[in-house]
């Protein structure tokens, strides 16, 4: 006997995924996941915290699901088109050591690099070149030039290997700074195991002339950054906070250094901060999800005893946006955990979330500081 709505729904999934490898011109190399947009104005999975952010909301748009396909989407970076053209995006896809393209004007997505040495965060700098956290066996940060040929910027330092850069911001006087814990050569998923050679995991800048310096050495496994629009702050994640995960400030000096820690955001409600970006009024749109803490006692779920996870994963899925004070003005729900976003599109106010196994988008009335 056949069910119906069973077979209706395999279908479905089955066509889905199949348009999903067919936009990606390669395979998929993981799951493809069908995604169907809110049909309601405004959408409802933007969730106004407080009052001060219904500014920021657009009325009449929605998320949209742009791209599907990928084992662990991470380090968004926005490319414009020229003269205010549609241009294109990269996210690496790091368990299969590659990154990925979403061309604006097409909707393709494409792979961009293979054997991309499990490229994690990407940036464009200020001449735009492509700039690259290689966060395992090569572990390094690099710079793709204009004729394809890559730079290495940074892979030692005091004569010790980097551990696992991660994330990569440019400041405004072409200073590189990136964050290096050790997630790259943790485990066998994002690279390969390795033993790290740096004592501590630091925060580091890397000057026009090439200098590497360690600007921070006191956080533990340091990860997103960003800078305040002013460049006053510098803002990172401490992965490893305690109690929780955390966002730091620091106020920068002009000799590069900086000082004055403060902690600005604690995710106390079981939230995974990870990357983020700073728009132009100073407000952090930070990824979030689940920190993957247990509850100290199991549940009994189907007559087992199971450690579930603390909190509700599927309420924290998406992007947290903070105040500059670190006040909550509004979270954006998505179906997956956000690892990291950017905002792009012809005029800066479309926002790009790699979730995942997906990439999303969202036009706001906001704009990235950079």
């Amino acid at each position: 006997m056949h069910n119906t709505k069973t077979d209706t729904r395999r279908q479905f999934l089955k066509a889905a995924s199949a348009a999903g490898l067919a936009a990606t011109g390669a395979p998929a190399l993981a799951q493809a996941f069908a995604f169907t947009p809110q049909q309601r104005y405004p959408d409802p999975s933007v969730q106004i915290l407080d009052p001060s952010f219904a500014k920021y909301r657009i009325y009449s748009s929605t998320v949209e699901q742009v791209a599907t396909g990928m084992r662990w989407a991470e380090g968004p970076a926005y490319f414009p088109g020229a003269d205010g053209a549609p241009g294109y995006l990269l996210v690496s896809d790091i368990p299969n050591n590659r990154i990925m393209k979403f061309d604006e004007k097409t909707g393709a997505f494409s792979v961009f690099r293979d054997k991309a040495n499990w490229a994690n965060g990407n940036t464009r700098d200020r001449q735009g070149r492509l700039i690259t956290c290689e966060h395992s066996v090569t572990r390094r940060v690099t710079r793709t030039e204009k004729d394809g040929k890559l730079t290495v910027l940074a892979d030692s330092f005091e004569g010790k290997r980097l551990n696992a850069p991660n994330d990569v911001v440019v400041k405004s006087d072409d200073s590189i700074w990136f964050t290096d814990p050790l997630f790259g050569i943790n485990g066998e998923w994002e690279g390969f195991k390795a033993k790290p050679e740096q004592a501590t995991t630091n925060v580091y800048r890397i000057a026009t002339d090439g200098k590497l310096t360690a600007v921070i050495t006191d956080l533990v496994n340091p990860n997103g950054l960003a800078f305040s629009p002013d460049e006053k702050k510098l803002y990172v994640v401490e992965w490893k906070g305690t109690p929780n995960r955390s966002i730091w400030a620091y106020d920068v000096n002009a000799d590069g250094t900086v000082a004055n820690k403060t902690k600005l955001i604690d995710a106390a409600d079981f939230g995974a901060l990870d990357g983020f970006k700073v728009d132009r009024d100073g407000n952090l749109w930070c990824g979030w999800g689940s920190n993957g803490a247990l509850n100290a006692e199991p549940s009994y779920v189907n007559l087992r005893q199971v450690y579930e996870l603390r909190g509700k994963p599927e309420d924290l899925d998406g992007v947290r946006v903070f105040s500059p004070a670190g006040k909550p003005l509004a979270h954006i729900r998505l179906p997956e955990r956000c690892a990291n976003l950017c905002f792009g599109g012809p005029k800066g106010n479309r926002l790009y979330m790699a979730s995942s196994h997906s990439l999303y988008a969202l036009y706001v009335e906001a704009h990235g500081a950079v």
